[in-house]
């Protein structure tokens, strides 16, 4: 999360302490349909919407404080927000996570979260998808921030579970590493706040107060309480060489977590040959929820149906 906001943000925060019942009742009178899945005994919430006969799978992952239906399924009247519903209008079924201690996942006996259990948990949810539609493409994998990492661990460690990876707003600069901390004891469970909440939207002119009003009612709705990680040097696993499912590298113009020499070097080292990096002009952080997400959906689409080389037979779709 970002420590600084857009103007418009910052004036929008004023409102937003007073319109949450406003904004909440704008909630969609169709919500996404909640599926659990058991992984080692925890209940997972996955938010589904789907279209009729979909012609493929896309798992979502949220980032570092909010979950899945204010980052993926965002009802403003009057505008489209919803990534969920955008990409159920391209032909797909489409499903968002809750991470544990995230939405309606909650959290483990150890009230924490780490790296690696993210990402098992991740892994036994595309081994859900694969089983639960058997017909389709396996799933495509998309990350937001934090969750592109934990789709890149997941996907480091379980190459085959997913038929491709998007990795969007990734902000980890190959080369850092993270030391080991000792026991952290009790999760602090900080109360989240609505400054930080608006904070990601920083482009100018990208989006409505209005939908960042909404967003920041929903977001806090959703997650009051910060969730808790620990064991953060687990994330020195990554390279962007050992991540051998083709990949897609996306992001904002303007988000200050992925300047493009960290993004160069995440891009040029990928494992798959078939990979594609594709930059969102004027977005930031939140580029799939302002104006620029008919461009967010597009890049996925054309990246899931891209033509492919199948041996013998020519260049085809999928």
């Amino acid at each position: 999360m970002i420590t600084h906001i857009s103007r418009r943000a910052a004036l929008v925060l004023v409102l937003a302490a007073s319109a949450l019942p406003a904004a909440l009742s704008a909630q969609p009178q169709n919500p996404a349909t909640k599926v659990t899945v058991q992984v080692d005994g925890h209940p997972l919430a996955l938010w589904m919407r789907t279209a009729a006969k979909p012609k493929g799978v896309i798992v979502l992952l949220h980032g570092r404080t909010w979950s899945a239906l204010p980052d993926f399924d965002l009802q403003v009247p009057g505008e489209q927000r919803s990534v969920l519903q955008a990409f159920v209008r391209k032909g797909y079924a489409v499903y968002a996570l809750d991470a544990r201690g995230y939405g309606a996942t909650p959290r483990d006996s150890t009230g924490w979260l780490t790296p690696n259990r993210a990402a098992n948990d991740v892994a036994a949810v595309l081994r859900f998808m694969a089983a639960r539609h058997p017909r389709l493409p396996l799933p495509t994998l998309v990350g937001w921030s934090y969750g592109s990492m934990v789709a890149h661990l997941a996907l480091q460690q379980n190459p085959t579970l997913a038929s491709g990876v998007v990795l969007f707003g990734y902000p980890l600069n190959p080369g850092l590493t993270l030391e080991a901390a000792g026991d952290t004891g009790v999760p602090p469970r900080e109360t989240n706040t609505a400054k930080n909440a608006a904070s990601d939207f920083i482009a100018p002119k990208v989006i409505t107060p209005k939908a960042v009003e909404v967003y920041v009612a929903a977001a806090l709705a959703a997650d009051p309480v910060r969730a808790d990680w620990r064991a953060l040097h687990q994330w020195n696993a990554l390279t962007s060489e050992q991540l051998t499912t083709p990949t897609l590298l996306l992001h904002g113009q303007l988000d200050p977590f992925t300047p493009i020499a960290s993004q160069a070097k995440v891009f040029a080292r990928l494992g798959s040959p078939d990979r594609q990096w594709v930059i969102l002009a004027g977005g930031d952080h939140a580029a799939l929820l302002e104006d620029t997400l008919p461009a967010f959906i597009a890049a996925i689409v054309n990246f899931i149906e891209r033509p492919r080389l199948h041996r013998g037979m020519g260049s085809e779709p999928m």
